[in-house]
């Protein structure tokens, strides 16, 4: 992960403007989970850093684009790039680290770089139907987890096909892999983000409801709901939560068991890929470590 690091510094230092050099020193690395998995998987490749560098590049532009989407103050915890220095500023530090990570992209073999880069732009569709989605209330489960593949789990799943292909390995089965970690860390994400609270979320808690996301808990709530209640599940919808429609939210997914149900379906995306990559003890270990992530 230092050598990760470092390649990530001399991009950075290449792109040589002394604005994009300070913007990106802002920004909280997170946990590189794509740049580990690249490395676990090709783990004595002498590109795989390199590899990796470029994924986190191409993840942390597509944060800086959510934030100004989401009109998001904070991202882990600390002000987003919109927030300290406007969204047009970070908009264009988006473009950039895209188009570096590109431009890196051509030091691979042609099938990694289409690979990778053909996940930049599903992703970004992804994104677009995030946001069209979020214009109404969602009860459509199936929806929901395509839109969640295109926009989340698909550059999880270039980065592990990406990374066995460099080193010769099985890329369908890695692409499995990726792609079942991929919903299952997200799926995980979603559950935290109503059974956690602001400090640990670097966020306010429920904020996906309140931007309009209607993820799997509120779509199984939705399902168990009477039609009355249905109605005042909708009506609390992309809207600042009161107190008693937080509490109420909270309570009928108790009653319903939402949050279980949801994390049941992550659990089985996970232990699929783990089946996938049973002779694989690490890449094993980094499912079970995200799986455990839950409330």
């Amino acid at each position: 992960m230092q050598r990760v690091e470092h390649e990530i510094e001399r991009l950075i230092k290449e792109i040589d403007y002394d604005e994009v050099t300070r913007l990106f020193g802002t920004l909280s690395g997170g946990k590189r989970l794509r740049a580990k998995l690249i490395l676990k998987i090709a783990t004595n490749h002498e590109q795989a850093p390199l590899l990796g560098a470029i994924v986190e590049l191409i993840h942390a532009a597509s944060l800086l684009h959510d934030d100004v989407i989401d009109e998001s103050t904070l991202r882990r915890g600390v002000a987003s790039v919109n927030a300290t220095d406007g969204s047009k500023t970070a908009v264009m530090l988006g473009d950039i680290l895209y188009s570096k990570a590109f431009s890196s992209l051509v030091e691979f073999d042609k099938e990694i770089a289409k690979v990778v880069a053909s996940s930049v732009t599903t992703l970004s569709k992804g994104e677009m139907q995030d946001v069209k989605m979020a214009q109404e209330f969602n009860s459509d489960e199936a929806k929901y987890l395509d839109m969640l593949y295109l926009k989340t789990a698909t550059l999880i799943e270039s980065a592990a096909v990406g990374a066995a292909l460099l080193c010769g390995k099985d890329a369908e089965k890695h692409g499995v892999y990726g792609r079942n970690l991929g919903l299952s860390f997200q799926i995980i994400d979603d559950i935290l983000d109503i059974t956690s609270d602001e400090k640990t979320l670097g966020k306010p808690a429920m904020n996906d409801f309140v931007e309009g996301k209607c993820t799997l808990p509120y779509i199984y709530l939705y399902e168990a709901l009477n039609s009355e209640d249905k109605q005042r599940l909708e009506n609390a919808h992309a809207k600042p939560l009161s107190q008693s429609d937080g509490m109420w939210i909270k309570q009928k997914m108790g009653e319903f068991a939402c949050i279980e149900k949801s994390f049941t379906l992550a659990k089985e995306l996970s232990n699929e890929a783990m089946q996938v990559m049973k002779d694989d003890e690490e890449l094993v270990q980094i499912l079970q470590t995200m799986i455990q992530r839950s409330y």
